[in-house]
C-alpha cells in the first residue's frame, strides 16, 4: 500500500514514517484492496497535553475512510487511528460479502 504522510509545520524523522508505515500496511490483513493512505501529522496549539493530532484518510475502491485521533503521542495516535480503521475496514468486508 502506498502511504503518504504530511506533516503540518514540523519536519517528521524517519522512525515515525517507517513505524506509520508499518502499521497501515497491517491494515491489508483486514481488507486487501485498499489503494493508499494519507496521514496527516498536527501539533495542536492548545495547552492540553493531548496536542498531537493524526488524520488518516484511505482510499479504497468506490469510497474513502476518514479517521481522526488525538493523543499525547502521534505513536499512540497513530496506533488508535488504525484500530477504528480496522474496524471499518472489516465493516465494509462484511458488506461487499453480503452483496455477493
Amino acid at each position: 500500500m502506498k502511504v503518504d504522510v504530511h506533516a503540518v509545520n514540523f519536519t517528521v524523522d524517519r522512525k515515525l514514517v517507517d513505524f506509520i508505515q508499518e502499521r497501515m500496511d497491517k491494515l491489508e490483513k483486514y481488507y486487501d484492496r485498499v489503494v493508499s493512505a494519507d496521514v496527516f501529522l498536527k501539533v495542536e496549539r492548545t495547552s492540553d497535553k493531548e496536542n498531537k493530532a493524526v488524520e488518516i484518510k484511505i482510499n479504497v475502491p468506490g469510497d474513502e475512510f476518514l479517521v481522526k485521533k488525538q493523543c499525547k503521542t502521534f505513536e499512540e495516535a497513530v496506533e488508535l487511528s488504525a484500530e477504528s480503521l480496522e474496524r471499518l475496514l472489516v465493516k465494509r468486508k462484511e458488506k461487499i460479502r453480503a452483496h455477493i
